[in-house]
């Protein structure tokens, strides 16, 4: 073959698509994570952390999952904890806005190969508006973490007296953890000392639900809150969904876990709505918990899967499949059922191409999530129920815990490991990075209609 044609430049080009660069990106920022946790200094006592426990950790971080096989304050030192504070502050923000940020800072310009890859790590961001959109996303971004951060460090030393320091190192991780959806503590029980404080729960739900909410909505809601009628579709479909996902998982667990006296049932019964607004907030994608997740029902773990896979708002902190995508097919759905041959929703008719993508996301999704336990419990020979919790768990970039994910053995941990990082990319833009062309048929098939059902 001439080695001036097609294939030299084919692979000079391989990292020219903004999805394959951010996943470059990734796989770098999860490198350098992990070598920076090996690190003797960033564990603890003697010796430096075990290479899994350091992989683990730095995925989970980055990926803003909050899954821990080693418990976060007592086997990280200052220096570790740092570093995961950092990486999940990276993985929140995203590597390329990140790295376009400091392009903005650095020459107050940004050529269209960076806004490219910042519009992919963002998803239907404007390539034009992309410079005004990430100024946008660090002051939203720091303002609410500020604002966390005081409400956290006030209601910390004034009720449960702390020292300074010790009150603002746990407020200020709470706040950025919260805030970016990353489910890390700095307490071994999560939030479980905090399930009848309405200050410290209150405050980390409103923060890891801005941050759950996305970007683009938030940005959205800061230029015209108060006009919810010229709120883009995309908005739009986010509010609605978020709000009726919070509702329904809030009545189910709060009702479901009401008398189990291992979770809510010993909580006075005052604080138990509390309990089931904050575990379905967590649910979402946050990752923290007020009780024990291991004693939970066998129906509240199932609804918390579902809410787990559904995830948050597109181009957020969030994983899961997005609330637009399952709001999508839902809507598909009920056209069909009306017979309606175009898909329309708050008066803007939906393009084919859009709930064939929000189809692939959840199917490609669900296959996932199957193959994955399927090898998970064939490996461990561990409860299916629990299993399937923390795949999902996983690849949602949730956090919660059955109570297994420790007593893995280490080719499991590395199978959630993967599936974090997948999470976090997403099927499609993983798919796109993975893809070195794009094909288009030039001709079609003469029309075909199996029988459905």
């Amino acid at each position: 073959m001439d080695p001036t044609g097609p294939v030299p430049r084919y692979r000079r080009r391989f990292l020219r698509h903004p999805a394959q660069v951010v996943a470059v990106a990734f796989a770098a920022a999860v490198a350098l994570g992990t070598a920076l946790l090996w690190v003797p200094v960033a564990k603890r006592g003697p010796g430096g952390a075990e290479f899994v426990d350091a992989l683990f950790t730095a995925i989970s971080a980055l990926c803003v999952t909050g899954h821990v096989v080693v418990d976060t304050r007592e086997h990280w030192s200052g220096f570790g904890l740092v570093v995961i504070l950092a990486l999940a502050q990276v993985g929140g923000f995203g590597i390329m806005t990140s790295a376009s940020l400091l392009g903005v800072f650095a020459s107050r310009r940004l050529g269209l190969r960076s806004r490219m890859l910042t519009a992919t790590e963002s998803r239907g961001l404007e390539l034009g508006d992309v410079r005004s959109v990430l100024v946008g996303v660090v002051r939203v971004s720091l303002a609410v973490e500020l604002v966390t951060a005081v409400v956290l460090i006030t209601r910390l030393l004034v009720a449960y007296e702390l020292s300074v320091w010790d009150a603002v190192r746990e407020g200020v991780f709470l706040a950025i953890s919260a805030f970016n959806n990353a489910g890390f503590a700095l307490r071994s029980d999560s939030m479980t000392d905090f399930a009848t404080d309405v200050w410290m729960c209150g405050a980390v739900m409103v923060a890891s639900t801005l941050g759950g909410l996305g970007f683009p909505v938030l940005l959205e809601l800061r230029r015209q809150f108060r006009r919810p009628r010229e709120w883009s579709l995309h908005t739009k479909l986010t509010m609605v969904t978020t709000a009726a996902l919070l509702v329904f998982g809030w009545v189910f667990l709060t009702v479901n876990e009401w008398r189990n006296p291992a979770t809510f049932g010993a909580l006075p019964w005052w604080s138990r709505p509390l309990a089931g607004l904050f575990q379905t907030t967590a649910t979402r994608s946050s990752g923290f918990n007020s009780v024990d997740i291991t004693q939970m029902n066998g129906g509240s773990w199932l609804v918390m899967d579902v809410l787990m896979f559904i995830g948050g708002g597109s181009a957020s902190t969030a994983g899961g499949i997005k609330v637009t995508t399952f709001a999508l097919l839902l809507i598909v759905v009920f056209a069909e059922f009306r017979g309606e041959e175009t898909v329309s929703v708050f008066a803007r008719r939906v393009p084919d191409r859009v709930y064939r993508q929000a189809l692939a996301v959840a199917l490609v999704s669900l296959a996932v999530i199957v193959v994955s336990t399927l090898v998970v419990v064939e490996l461990s020979r561990a409860p299916l129920d629990a299993t399937l919790f923390e795949v999902v768990s996983a690849f949602a970039t949730v956090g919660l815990s059955s109570g297994l994910v420790a007593t893995l053995p280490d080719s499991c941990q590395l199978i959630l490991a993967l599936l974090m990082f997948l999470g976090r990319l997403g099927p499609i833009t993983l798919g796109a990075a993975l893809a070195l062309r794009e094909r288009r048929r030039l001709y079609e098939f003469p029309e075909g209609r199996p029988i459905i059902g």
